[in-house]
Order: C-alpha cells, then structure tokens, then sequence
C-alpha cells in the first residue's frame, strides 16, 4: 500500500554517498521541539552518541537493533559515521514490513555491531518517511557518513535482502565507515577493523571527498589499467563520472533543451542521467533505449555506451538492470 505525499520516488540502488536526501530538516526540527519545552516537563532528549545504540533501544532484544522517533533520529545520523544504519521504514498492518524486519532483524544480530538497524513506523513518525521520500512500505534505505544511501522497496527474498546488506558493507568500508558499536554497547573489545583500501582506490576516495571528481575518474582509471577485472574500480568509475556530469547543472534547462531536441544524443542523455540520480531508474533506461531504437551512427553507440555505463552506477545484479538490457537487444538487434 501506499504511503501519501508528494515525493517523488527514493533514489536508485547506486550506493554513493552523494544522496538527495536532505537528513538536516529532521534534526533542526527535533531540536526546535525540546528547545521549546520549557516550564512544564521537558521532552525526552536521545541519548549522546557515546553511550551507545542501547541507550536508545525502545524494544527488547539486539542493542544494535532500535526503534526510532523524530526526535532519536539525529543521534542514529551521528552513529552512521561508525557503522552503517540501516533505516527499515515499516508499518504494523503490513504483512510485508513484518517479514522485511524479521530479516533485517536477524542479520543485524549476525553481525554483532557492525550495523545498526532503525526501525520507523511510518504512521507514528511521517516526517521520516517523507525526508527519505518513501512512497511504499516497506522501504530499506541506509545511512553512511549522514548520508542516505537507497538500498529496495518492497518484500524481496531472504538472498536478495543479504546480498543487499553484503554491498552495503563494501561500499562502508570502502569509505571508512568500517567500525563496531559492540565496544560502545556492552564493553566488548571491538571488532577488527577493516583492511585498508588498495592505494588506487583510496586514493579515488579522498577525491571524492574533497569534491574533485576528475582525479577520482583517473585513479579508477588507472586501477582498471592495472587490474581489468576490478568490478569495483569499474563501479565507482561510472559513479565518479556520473556525478561530474551533474556537478553545477541546471536541471530546468537540461529538460526544456532535452524536449526542444529529440534526437540530441547529449540533450537525451543529460536527462537520463538525471533521471536516474533523481530516483528514475526506469524513465532513464527507457529514454536511452528509445533513442537507440530511433537512431543510428554516432549518436547511437554513444547512447549505448553510457547506457552501460548507467547498469553499473545501478548496479548488474539489480533486477531493472536485467530488464533494461533485454530491451537494449531488442533495440539494437
């Protein structure tokens, strides 16, 4: 079932960490309302950050597992900085979210502290849904370093939701988000931390970091020349890329020249690339296909080649991926 608003729908399962989200708003509010109670009893502030995830635990069981409110939520944004929190918004009339957080629930608990979960009732705490631009439940996002990264939507299978929870650590711990609150929870000595980044790869993350997307782009670039089978390098290549054509442009122009120039490689591809960091996954295949399908030459293998491109930024394993390029061989072939 739906969730009412007038968002539009969550990003795509890129997993980068330069999210459209903007998680400020919640903490600003939740701020504004215990500054505001002042001469009767005041509302009940979170916890600091450093008496861990316990301290914030409003059902029985896991410590790494919480449910969450407006006004808890900033604290959870701080801890994203240590470990990934997994944000599992739900609802308790939704058969679905039942078996979603089951799931959630279980391998959080497997990885004793390397994840948080944050469970959110989207009928008790809407803002939070809204701010994550949910439409359905159940929907799974994560945070990394306060920023949202899209994970699915809907009820998917057991494997699936692993295999999402897997590339979610990867991509932590390849932008150091690789620690444990077990240390923090219940006095255990902390887990091991994560093998550093190989020298190219680090060296693409402190770009990006630092906002320079070009020297990214070339450490990836110069990985791949090293190692060909680098499916990581070959990701965050087209991420990097992605995120350089974005970078300072005006979305209102891109569309109005993109609709007086149909059969513009670059005018159609522009859109597309915003349509997918907008959440359009779909609309961003569909609209290079349809050019392939139109045209010829050039500007046809150049469509085709940020297609590809595209797959990677989503991700191969995701299933709109498989779909756009059963479409892209018909169009070709």
């Amino acid at each position: 079932m739906s969730i009412p608003n007038n968002r539009g729908p969550l990003p795509p399962s890129s997993m980068n960490l330069h999210g459209a989200v903007d998680l400020s708003a919640l903490k600003a509010r939740a701020d504004a309302a215990r500054n505001a109670q002042q001469g009767g009893t005041p509302a009940a502030a979170a916890p600091p950050a450093d008496q861990g995830p316990g301290a914030v635990n409003a059902a029985a069981g896991s410590p790494y597992v919480v449910e969450v409110t407006e006004q808890s939520f900033p604290q959870l944004v701080q801890l994203s900085s240590q470990v990934p929190v997994i944000v599992d918004l739900r609802a308790g009339w939704s058969e679905e979210s039942a078996r979603v957080t089951a799931v959630l629930e279980a391998v959080t608990v497997e990885h004793d502290g390397r994840l948080l979960l944050a469970k959110v009732d989207v009928e008790t705490q809407p803002q939070i849904a809204q701010a994550f631009q949910a439409q359905t439940v159940p929907t799974v996002v994560a945070v990394l370093k306060g920023q949202p990264v899209p994970l699915f939507e809907g009820a998917l299978p057991e494997a699936q939701i692993r295999s999402f929870i897997d590339e979610l650590l990867k991509v932590a711990g390849s932008n150091g988000v690789s620690g444990s609150l077990r240390e923090g929870a219940d006095g255990e000595e902390a887990a091991p931390e994560e093998p550093p980044l190989p020298p190219l790869h680090q060296a693409a993350f402190d770009a990006i970091e630092a906002g320079d997307y070009l020297s990214a782009a070339a450490a990836y670039r110069q990985a791949l020349a090293e190692q060909p089978a680098d499916a990581e390098a070959k990701a965050g290549l087209a991420q990097v890329e992605l995120m350089q054509r974005l970078k300072e442009v005006d979305a209102e122009t891109i569309r109005q020249r993109a609709a007086d120039e149909p059969d513009s490689a670059e005018s159609q591809l522009a859109v597309a690339d915003l349509d997918l960091s907008g959440g359009h996954v779909e609309d961003a295949f569909a609209r290079i296909i349809s050019f392939i399908g139109r045209t010829a030459g050039e500007p046809r293998e150049a469509a085709r080649v940020r297609l590809i491109d595209l797959f990677d930024v989503v991700g191969i394993a995701d299933p709109r991926v498989a779909k756009a390029r059963g479409a892209l061989a018909r169009a070709l072939f």
